[in-house]
């Protein structure tokens, strides 16, 4: 059965599976938002509503989406870096340093999910700030 994560005021609602595993980032805009990120395919993602929803994608790269009327982080999309560098930085084999993903990836802030089982989730610590 899939999950709905909804911001506060419930003007943006995304429908996806429920997540094993997850992603809990310090770099300067994560430790920001203290968003806990599960990571989809954009085939993965439904959103079913977004009345006002708002981008802020500093350099053009990475779009974090956010409710333009109660300010909630909500979603991103983003290149996907796991699919070129490992957790540390250093490349994954076949890929060199500075190499660009040509693959995109969302990532939803589960933080939005109400009544989320947080004991049947692996939610992994990233160094984003040194590391990236």
């Amino acid at each position: 059965m899939p999950m709905i994560a909804s911001c506060h005021c419930g003007a943006t609602k995304i429908e996806a599976p429920v997540p094993t595993t997850a992603k809990q980032c310090n770099c300067t805009y994560c430790a920001r938002t203290g968003a806990v990120w599960a990571y989809y395919a954009p085939s993965e993602l439904v959103v079913v509503s977004q009345e006002d929803d708002r981008v802020y994608a500093p350099g053009g790269m990475n779009q974090h989406h956010f409710c333009g009327r109660c300010g909630m982080q909500t979603w991103g999309d983003s290149p996907d870096w796991a699919s070129v560098y490992n957790a540390d930085g250093t490349p994954k084999p076949g890929f060199e340093a500075g190499a660009f993903p040509s693959q995109r990836i969302l990532g939803l802030n589960l933080r939005l999910v109400d009544d989320l089982d947080w004991s049947a989730i692996e939610v992994e610590k990233v160094d984003g700030r040194n590391k990236w």
